[in-house]
């Protein structure tokens, strides 16, 4: 086997370690938490013995422990996420129907905190120290504030005080600027930090000082080369950007009343409907692992030193 089939190996199988890791996680904190599913599948007061232990029969949850942990994990190897306790429909229905809103929401947000960040940076890398220290701390309140707190503050004053965009739920483009704005908040500061230091790193390179010996204008060479050349670290936070994408979700998508995997985790896991959480937990795991290896594979590409995969 060759040295680069021997790097894809072991980092696929590393992949299924993460997904199996966070699916075990998942189905022992849930079977561990307080509360019994089947009574809040049933959903009445004081529901019959028989009734209980019926439902529990149909759920396959009257088995041990270890024989529900191998069913799942046997599910899982063949693709089957088994069904909703609530919804009485495949959990691969309920997570396909409820992704293409989060996706459509980690995209503007990203796109949104990408753009902001970079002309921030652009503007204040290497200029007057008074701007810049500004700018650093505008950034540090932007990347300390709480989205729940946010996303409160621009519901307060521009859906309920302006009347400028709707309060709740995902119709057109007027119902995703609150929630993408309150999600890239937080990506904003961490990402202008990064983008404005990688940036004075670029305008002081070789490169920079045949650009401007060329004649180029400092716009164009921060604009062209500089920002370019700034972009790759973000490339490191992948991993970080995912989770604060998904972690934001679930807090955006409730406080907006907006469909999505972060609402749908969150009722789940109120109504322990464990079928639904797993089969989330094991989603995010899955694009978590997806993601950092086209990252490792794109390092690759850029930099052929990184080409060393026996390493």
């Amino acid at each position: 086997m060759s040295p680069a089939l021997r790097w894809l190996a072991r980092k696929l199988a590393l992949a299924v370690l993460v997904v199996l890791g966070a699916a075990t996680v998942a189905f022992a904190a849930l079977h561990l938490a307080p509360g019994d599913p089947v009574r809040a599948v049933i959903g009445t007061l004081a529901p019959s013995d028989d009734l209980v232990a019926q439902v529990r029969a149909d759920l396959d949850l009257d088995k041990p422990l270890a024989t529900q942990y191998a069913h799942m994990l046997g599910g899982l190897a063949r693709g089957d996420l088994g069904e909703s306790y609530q919804l009485r429909r495949p959990v691969v229905e309920v997570i396909v129907a409820d992704l293409g809103w989060t996706v459509q929401l980690a995209v503007a947000s990203l796109l949104l905190a990408l753009v902001v960040s970079t002309a921030l940076a652009v503007a204040t890398a290497g200029r007057r120290p008074t701007l810049r220290r500004v700018s650093i701390l505008l950034e540090l309140v932007t990347a300390s504030s709480p989205t729940f707190w946010v996303g409160t503050i621009l519901l307060a004053v521009l859906s309920f005080q302006l009347h400028l965009f709707p309060a709740a739920g995902a119709g057109g483009l007027e119902g995703l600027v609150l929630p993408a704005v309150t999600q890239a908040i937080g990506l904003v500061g961490i990402f202008t930090q990064v983008l404005r230091q990688s940036m004075e790193q670029a305008l002081d390179e070789p490169f920079a000082l045949s650009a401007r010996a060329r004649g180029t204008t400092e716009t164009a060479l921060r604009l062209r080369h500089a920002a370019r050349h700034a972009l790759i670290p973000v490339l490191t936070l992948s991993g970080w950007i995912l989770g604060a994408l998904l972690s934001g979700a679930v807090v955006v998508e409730t406080l907006f009343s907006r469909p999505g995997l972060g609402r749908t985790l969150v009722t789940a896991i109120l109504g322990r409907d464990l079928p639904v959480v797993i089969g989330v937990v094991v989603v995010a795991a899955a694009l978590f692992t997806v993601i950092n290896l086209v990252v490792d594979l794109l390092y690759r590409v850029v930099d052929p030193r990184l080409r060393e995969w026996a390493a």
